[in-house]
């Protein structure tokens, strides 16, 4: 069962939760995936057997303690590489998803962990995202998605979504970083000290802020 499809699946499942408690279904797996949903069907009974999944028919699938280590590792090569391609050969936050889904699967353990040492051992990537240590552990702060914060909220930006390349660059056109302490005034308007930020039109559902 070791191959790119089966990692994909995992990091699907794994990067629902992640900001977020409502477990995947498998017609919403197979909608993130664009794949026919009985394909899916047959792959998450193959990951059950596996046991990498736990699935009950009709119910939402879950990533076992052995799923969630092997989610944990892929997804730390990928944004390992996000952020090494960001820092060493300067792409943009944007740019750098579809690199990373190719590197992945291409580089050695060995030159992983070169990168990673280089990289000065990162917790976060470009995005915002917590990058699972060797072991699978995350950091991560009590957060809120923009488009739930109250107005007058103030925190950091804790991660943009990079699942829109679009809104990732209107984001950055309009000032707002990872790290950056903001006010919030409404879902589509940030104070960042002196400058008011407008945002693009669905950017407070791809923007995560401390609580």
């Amino acid at each position: 069962m070791a191959s790119p499809a089966v990692d994909d699946y995992l990091k699907t499942i794994y990067h629902r939760t992640e900001w977020q408690d409502e477990r995947i279904t498998p017609s919403q797996l197979a909608s993130e995936l664009g794949l026919a949903p009985s394909s899916v069907t047959e792959m998450v009974q193959k990951l059950a057997a596996q046991g990498l999944v736990s699935h009950r028919p009709y119910g939402p699938v879950a990533l076992t303690e052995k799923g969630h280590r092997r989610a944990a590792a892929i997804i730390r090569r990928h944004r390992l590489i996000e952020t090494w391609l960001v820092r060493e050969f300067g792409y943009a936050w944007d740019e750098v998803h579809d690199e990373a889904e190719v590197l992945e699967h291409a580089i050695s353990d060995r030159l992983l962990e070169g990168i990673d040492e280089r990289l000065g051992r990162p917790r976060f990537d470009p995005h915002g995202d917590a990058i699972p240590d060797a072991a699978g552990h995350v950091d991560r702060e009590p957060f809120v998605l923009l488009a739930d914060a109250a107005p007058g909220h103030v925190g950091r930006v804790l991660r943009v979504s990079d699942r829109d390349p679009d809104i990732l660059r209107a984001v950055e056109s309009a000032g707002v970083t990872v790290g950056a302490r903001v006010v919030v005034t409404d879902p589509a308007t940030l104070h960042l000290d002196d400058v008011v930020a407008t945002l693009p039109p669905g950017a407070a559902t791809t923007i995560w802020l401390t609580a």
